[in-house]
C-alpha cells in the first residue's frame, strides 16, 4: 500500500510538465500565429486538467479498505482514466474545430523557426515524462498512470504533426498544410481516446483477467487436480486497477478432515499468489460426492 501512496509523485511530475509545456506552446503560437500550434497548446491545457484528476484518483485509490469500501478504493483509478479518455476525445474535437476555419481561410505564418524550436522543446518534455509514467504504470499496474502517459503521448504526436505541418508551410508556402496536419493529428488522438475509454469501461464492468493470466491460474489448479483426487469449478476472476481477485470452488473427498482440506486450499492459495501478484484468492471447500456441490456453477444459484 505504501508503494501506491508514492504514486502521487508521478502525478505531480505530470502536472509540472503540463504547466511548463502550456507556457511554451502558447509562446510558440504567439510567435507564429499557427493554428496547429494553438491546437497543441489547447491539448496541453487538457493535459493539466487530466493530471490534476490523476492526482486525486491516485490519492483516493491509495486509501486502505474501510467499513464502506471493504475491497479498497482502487476502482477510483478507472474513473480518472475514463475521464482522461473523454478529455482526449474532447481535445481532438477542439483541434478539429480550430483547424476547419483555417482550412477554409488559410493564413500565413510568422517567425516559424523560433516557434518550432519552442514547440519541439515542449514536445521533448512531454515525451520524457510520458516514458517515465509508462514505466511506472507497468511496474505498479496503475491504469491512471498508463492513461496519463498515453494522454501525454497523444500530445507528443500532436506536437510532431504540428511541427511537420508548420515546417512544410515554411518550405512550400502552402498555408493550407497547417490545418490539414492539425486535422490528421486530431484523428490520431481520437483513436487513442476511444481505446482508453473502452479499457476504463471494461475495468468498471469487472471484466475477467486476460487469457495469459487465466492460463497461469488454471495451470496451478490443474496441477493440484493431477496430484490429488480433487476437482474445481466456478472459477471467477476480476481486476480492480492494480488488484486482482479470484474465487474458486474446490471439491475434495468427503472423508477428508476439515484440517486436511484446509491445508490443501492454503497451499493452493499460496501457489496462486506466487504465480500472479498481487492476487486476492477466495476458495470454497465442498465434498466431491455431494450432488449439490455441482449446482453452484452459475453466478446466482437458485
Amino acid at each position: 500500500m505504501e508503494d501506491r501512496k508514492n504514486l502521487t509523485r508521478y502525478a505531480w511530475l505530470s502536472i509540472g510538465t503540463a504547466v511548463l509545456t502550456i507556457s511554451l506552446k502558447v509562446v510558440a503560437y504567439l510567435l507564429t500565429g499557427s493554428v496547429g500550434l494553438l491546437s497543441d497548446a489547447l491539448e496541453s491545457g487538457v493535459n493539466l486538467v487530466a493530471a490534476l484528476m490523476a492526482l486525486a484518483a491516485l490519492t483516493i485509490a491509495a486509501q486502505p479498505p474501510d467499513d464502506q469500501h471493504t475491497y479498497g478504493h482502487a476502482k477510483a483509478e478507472y474513473f480518472s482514466s475514463g475521464a482522461e479518455g473523454t478529455m482526449i476525445l474532447f481535445a481532438a474535437l477542439m483541434i478539429a474545430a480550430t483547424a476547419v476555419p483555417r482550412l477554409l481561410n488559410p493564413q500565413p505564418l510568422e517567425q516559424v523557426g523560433l516557434g518550432l524550436v519552442v514547440s519541439v522543446t515542449a514536445g521533448a518534455l512531454n515525451l520524457a515524462t510520458a516514458l517515465v509514467l509508462i514505466r511506472a504504470g507497468k511496474q505498479y499496474n496503475s491504469i491512471t498512470l498508463t492513461a496519463d502517459a498515453h494522454h501525454l503521448l497523444s500530445d507528443v504526436w500532436t506536437s510532431v504533426g504540428v511541427v511537420v505541418g508548420v515546417a512544410a508551410v515554411a518550405l512550400t508556402g502552402w498555408s493550407i498544410l497547417d490545418p490539414v496536419i492539425a486535422l490528421a493529428v486530431a484523428a490520431q488522438i481520437l483513436y487513442s481516446g476511444v481505446k482508453l475509454v473502452r479499457k476504463s469501461a471494461a475495468g468498471l464492468m469487472d471484466t475477467a483477467l486476460p487469457a495469459e493470466e487465466l492460463a497461469l491460474i488454471t495451470a496451478v489448479l490443474d496441477r493440484y487436480c493431477q496430484q490429488e483426487p480433487i476437482e474445481y469449478h466456478a472459477l471467477r476472476t476480476r481486476q480492480s486497477a492494480s488488484q486482482r481477485f479470484l474465487s474458486v470452488h474446490v471439491q475434495v473427498p468427503g472423508e477428508w478432515t476439515v484440517q486436511h482440506g484446509h491445508t490443501l486450499v492454503e497451499n493452493m492459495e499460496r501457489d496462486l499468489r506466487q504465480a500472479l501478484r498481487p492476487l486476492s484468492v477466495l476458495t470454497h471447500l465442498e465434498p466431491i460426492e455431494d450432488p449439490s456441490s455441482w449446482q453452484d456453477i452459475e453466478l446466482n444459484r437458485e
